[in-house]
């Protein structure tokens, strides 16, 4: 045991006699709600001590709790991001899917329509590489039928024609093309002129429209047939523009917007003919005489 000095040992004793006799009245004495003075010592010595160590655990736990719940919140985000990720490429695909189903409805309709047209449906493949020129190729060629100058259309209008033709595919000049020309005929009035494309123009110009020919924005642009390649009365466009003759020139200076959208061509029709043919549907077109020949379509150039 530690000693004590003998001077301070009677100071000793007398402190701790005191401490005896207070923790004995203490326990004896009692409070107005009957508890034990020196419970309630015990208590409010204890109490301090007790709610420090509440707080400090309570907090750790919540931290413990936060960190393991950010984690896999962290996981469930990331669960989450993939799989919109991969619903939003599945929609796109049905997407895709719906529009390619409805072109190809477009065209079967079309070959419904117009029964007495020869045709084959071709998918665009590639464009031409040179910037200056206006050219797509695609994957039908000569075993299929195909010749050069042969029509290509679709349901919304004229494309252009069969430009250059090998096995299994073939080169087509867009109706946009500087080089291009198309034989064509104003509704409404039926003025006639040639629809050309332009070097440094997506829109081509109605060309050989005489000043005063009553041609106006908004009229639909047909196909005359004069050029032996398109057949007669086929959608090319709207006119977009109109001005009037510049000097030293008698015909206006005309733009027209086709009815095909270049930008978005995938699948294209092939005409197998180069002759004037009857473009109403097949149901209303005029039915041919008993015992009366039917003419021969020749599918070359």
């Amino acid at each position: 045991m530690l000693a004590v000095p003998t001077r301070h040992r009677s100071l000793a004793l007398l402190a701790l006699a005191v401490l005896a006799q207070t923790l004995v009245l203490a326990y004896q004495i009692k409070r107005d709600s009957h508890v034990r003075l020196i419970r309630v010592w015990s208590v409010s010595t204890i109490s301090p001590f007790q709610k420090g160590g509440f707080w400090f655990l309570s907090n750790i736990h919540g931290v413990w709790d936060s960190y393991f719940a950010l984690v896999h919140t962290h996981r469930d985000n990331l669960a989450l991001e993939a799989e919109v990720g991969q619903l939003r490429i599945r929609n796109a695909q049905l997407e895709g899917d719906a529009a390619e189903a409805r072109r190809l409805e477009a065209i079967v309709g079309f070959h419904d329509a117009h029964a007495n047209l020869s045709s084959v449906a071709a998918r665009v493949i590639a464009a031409n590489p040179d910037p200056a020129s206006r050219m797509v190729f695609i994957n039908r060629g000569l075993k299929d039928g195909i010749h050069r100058d042969m029509p290509v259309v679709t349901p919304d209008g004229v494309v252009g024609k069969i430009w250059e033709v090998f096995q299994s595919t073939s080169e087509v000049q867009l109706l946009t093309d500087s080089g291009s020309g198309v034989g064509v005929l104003v509704e409404n009035s039926r003025v006639q002129g040639v629809v050309k494309g332009e070097k440094d123009s997506l829109t081509p110009t109605l060309a050989y429209v005489s000043e005063d020919e009553p041609v106006q924005t908004g009229m639909r642009v047909l196909t005359s047939g004069e050029d032996q390649i398109f057949p007669k009365d086929f959608p090319v466009g709207v006119i977009a523009d109109v001005k009037s003759a510049p000097k030293g020139s008698p015909f206006k200076q005309i733009r027209v917007k086709p009815s095909v959208q270049f930008d978005r061509l995938e699948e294209v029709i092939v005409l197998l003919v180069r002759q004037q043919v009857d473009m109403r549907p097949a149901e209303t077109a005029p039915t041919a005489k008993p015992g009366a020949a039917k003419p021969a379509a020749n599918p070359h150039p």
